[in-house]
């Protein structure tokens, strides 16, 4: 806006100078033309007394020198007898006073209009003015006008024009450019505090300044602010008081944990009770929090894929044994980093676990396979179930894949948790012949299309076994 501003005042003021300079510069040069050539007529003016009382020779030439020079006038006589020097343009003899430069044609002309002209001559122009003696012929006084003396003064009144000119020029471009940056100083502003809200920078506001719009806009932009702070803090006052209410009875389901004795399913049960007793109060803790985690996570961030994947393994696999059902885990027997938190990954899982066990029949068979490649680290979770029909509906948030019950909810948690990386997520069959739910998780920064020819490598690296071969063990890596 700033440069446009200029750039508009540039072009307007230099059209106003064009408009004004050039008229302007004519007419100082067309007012020295007639400056000189009314000096001429003048110095002839002077003559013509003299002429109109005698015509002889030595008197006119004292008369000549005293009102100019022989080299700038001249007298043109029609003289009679033999007393003459050459023939005029009529065949009667005729004398001359001083130099002349106009040609005989001329002359002639003028002493038979009887009105004075001008015509042009090498190195200025001649004003001839004819003038009626006592005899009643008409003698012509030449003087000599200089191209000099025509253009005198015009050059530097061109140059005078010229800088009033630029001067203008300049100075409305300096008004305009602080006009402009008057404007554009309040959006710049503007901008900057939407970046700053859009980072999670809740008490970034806009100071109002500027033309009437870009206030109207600055106040517009900070009662939005507060109202966002306002809904947030709402939210998490809401968020803090539900997970509170869940404190009382997870204390009755701990209470009854602790009373189920020994065993497995008894160990199984306390530890999932602790640990939804600790989500609760991460939620809690997170809801009070007044500064959102809005950051990417740094370099050194994230878990282990493996270690989670072979931790909440362990911890279906309780379940999986109760049921019947056969499962597998591969590429967990290494160390796998990803940019992502271990509660995420960890609840991304179970979210997908819980949908084969509430999703499929007893003793369907379950694998969760870990690939690490080069940009990406894949996570497939696939079972032998019945499958999904509809994918694109059971990706949608608010929507499952139309079982009773089903929220969506889990798959939207993955799908969180896959894009906060530049992943995705995918359903799709899967080997066993149910569901595979293929969660990428992106380890350079990079978007889905830039990595597309990466899908089809990563994809090869798989070698699934068949659900023939899958182990029936607790035992982990």
């Amino acid at each position: 806006m700033r440069w446009a501003l200029v750039k508009v005042s540039l072009a307007v003021t230099a059209m106003v100078v064009v408009a004004f300079a050039v008229p302007l510069g004519l007419v100082i040069r067309e007012m020295a033309r007639d400056r000189a050539f009314s000096n001429a007529e003048r110095e002839a003016a002077a003559v013509a007394p003299a002429l109109s009382i005698t015509t002889d020779r030595d008197q006119l030439e004292r008369v000549v020198a005293s009102a100019g020079s022989d080299a700038g006038m001249a007298v043109h006589i029609p003289a009679s007898g033999e007393q003459t020097d050459r023939t005029d343009g009529a065949g009667q003899r005729a004398a001359d006073i001083g130099r002349q430069r106009a040609t005989d044609e001329d002359i002639a002309a003028v002493r038979e209009m009887g009105r004075a002209s001008t015509t042009e001559v090498d190195g200025g122009s001649t004003l001839l003015q004819p003038v009626a003696l006592s005899s009643g012929e008409i003698a012509v006084v030449e003087v000599y006008v200089p191209e000099s003396e025509v253009t005198n003064g015009v050059a530097t009144a061109w140059a005078v024009l010229a800088a009033v000119g630029a001067a203008l020029i300049v100075g409305s471009v300096a008004v305009a450019d602080r006009l402009g940056v008057r404007m554009v100083r309040p959006a710049q502003r503007l901008v900057e505090g939407a970046h700053q809200l859009g980072e999670g920078r809740l008490g970034s506001r806009v100071p109002v300044e500027g033309p009437n719009e870009l206030r109207l806009a600055a106040v517009a932009f900070n009662s939005m602010a507060d109202q966002v702070v306002q809904l947030l803090a709402n939210e998490r006052e809401l968020a803090a008081d539900l997970s509170h209410r869940l404190r009382t009875p997870l204390t009755v389901l701990r209470l009854n944990a602790a009373s189920l004795g020994d065993g497995p399913a008894a160990e199984q049960t306390r530890s999932a009770v602790e640990q939804l007793e600790r989500e609760v109060d991460t939620i809690i803790r997170t809801a009070r929090d007044a500064k959102p985690q809005t950051a990417a996570a740094g370099p050194g961030a994230g878990c282990d894929a493996a270690e989670v994947v072979r931790e909440r393994m362990g911890f279906w696999s309780a379940l999986a044994e109760d049921e019947g059902r056969k499962w597998r885990v591969a590429g967990a027997d290494r160390p796998v980093r990803i940019p992502v938190a271990r509660a995420d990954l960890a609840a991304s899982l179970d979210a997908l676990l819980g949908n084969v066990f509430r999703h499929t029949v007893e003793g369907t068979a379950f694998a969760v396979d870990l690939h690490n490649g080069e940009d990406a680290v894949i996570v497939l979770v696939s079972d032998a179930g019945a499958g999904i029909p509809d994918p694109e509906a059971a990706m949608a948030r608010g929507r499952g894949s139309g079982s009773d019950g089903s929220t969506g909810l889990g798959l939207d948690i993955v799908r969180r948790m896959a894009e906060s990386t530049g992943g995705d997520v995918r359903i799709g069959s899967s080997v066993l012949g149910g569901t595979e739910v293929r969660i990428w998780v992106q380890l350079d920064g990079r978007t889905a299309p830039e990595r597309r020819g990466h899908r089809g490598a990563v994809r090869r690296r798989r070698q699934p076994r068949p659900a023939a071969t899958i182990n029936r063990s607790r035992s982990l890596p």
